[in-house]
């Protein structure tokens, strides 16, 4: 893959992730959908690790197919992660999204 070719999926990406409202989630494989790259959630999830810090891109509403945060338990990510989910009005119990709807298989 070309670096002009990488660099417009990370835009699209980018744009994806940009549009998911507060208080909404997805999971890594809906947002590779939703940016038009079909089955990329892993590399979805490897991007999003990778964002600087102050990102302002809203990263922490993605989650595991399962309704899992997708990051170790008790990091500081994830529990900045948890943090900006519950002041989104989103519940979120033991690393898991109350409600959140598996991927159709």
């Amino acid at each position: 893959m070309s670096e002009s070719q990488l660099n417009e999926r990370h835009l699209r990406l980018y744009a994806a992730l940009a549009q998911i409202p507060p208080g909404c989630v997805m999971s890594y494989g809906e947002l590779a959908q939703q940016a038009g790259l079909g089955r990329a959630a892993r590399w979805v999830g490897r991007v999003l690790a990778q964002l600087p810090d102050d990102s302002r891109l809203p990263w922490h509403r993605i989650l595991r197919a399962d309704g899992r945060l997708g990051l170790p338990a008790d990091s500081p990510s994830a529990r900045k992660q948890c943090e900006r989910l519950r002041s989104e009005g989103v519940l979120v119990e033991n690393g898991r999204v109350k409600g959140f709807k598996q991927d159709a298989p």
